[in-house]
């Protein structure tokens, strides 16, 4: 009875974190109060302090939760370059663009999360750059770390394309920019890691 009560209680904390983090990303995290959170969860509100410590300990746990689906699905597609082009091309299009509570988190919170609290930050930090060691292993798989500053600037203009393109009142010229956006990002993967220059000092 006590294994049962302990899986019944992680499977609603589970539940909680999954609604709240589709939530966050259609209304925002300041947008969606711990009623409603609840509410989408099937819950009361007295509930929630008996999984969260509080909003902003939920807030971590969604996003963390949502990037590591988010790597999942990754994880999922066609291996090496296929894949990669696979994401983009999901990534930026018009079923993305138009729903983004079942989308990317960081699309959706990233200008959020920046006013969060370090656990907040962290919890996305470490999220995303699963998401981006992923990107990288498929870009340069004999040394993936020389490909995570190529895959982090990839991804950076991927969500700032994708965020243009939902703040757009024209829905031709949104679909335009993703479309270039889709051409940007396959380029700036092909084009192989930035060495870094070495600045000479004045003599």
């Amino acid at each position: 009875m006590a294994r049962y009560a302990k899986d019944h209680k992680q499977a609603t904390r589970q539940r909680i974190i999954e609604a709240a983090g589709r939530r966050f990303k259609k209304d925002g995290i300041d947008g969606s109060g711990v009623s409603t959170l609840m509410s989408d969860a099937g819950l009361t509100n007295g509930a929630f302090y008996a999984h969260f410590a509080s909003k902003e300990d939920l807030v971590a746990n969604a996003v963390a939760d949502q990037l590591g689906a988010q790597n999942a699905s990754l994880e999922a597609l066609a291996p090496g370059r296929a894949g990669l082009e696979q994401f983009v091309r999901a990534y930026l299009s018009a079923e993305h663009r138009d729903d983004p509570e079942n989308g990317c988190p960081t699309a959706a919170l990233l200008d959020e999360i920046g006013r969060c609290t370090d656990a907040t930050k962290q919890a996305f930090t470490n999220g995303l750059l699963t998401v981006i060691d992923d990107i990288a292993a498929r870009l340069a798989p004999e040394s993936p770390p020389s490909a995570r500053a190529q895959a982090l600037g990839v991804f950076a203009m991927m969500v700032g394309t994708l965020q243009l393109a939902r703040a757009l009142a024209d829905p031709k010229l949104a679909d335009d920019v993703l479309d270039q956006g889709v051409h940007n990002a396959l380029s700036l993967l092909d084009a192989g890691p930035v060495r870094q220059r070495r600045v000479r000092r004045p003599s």
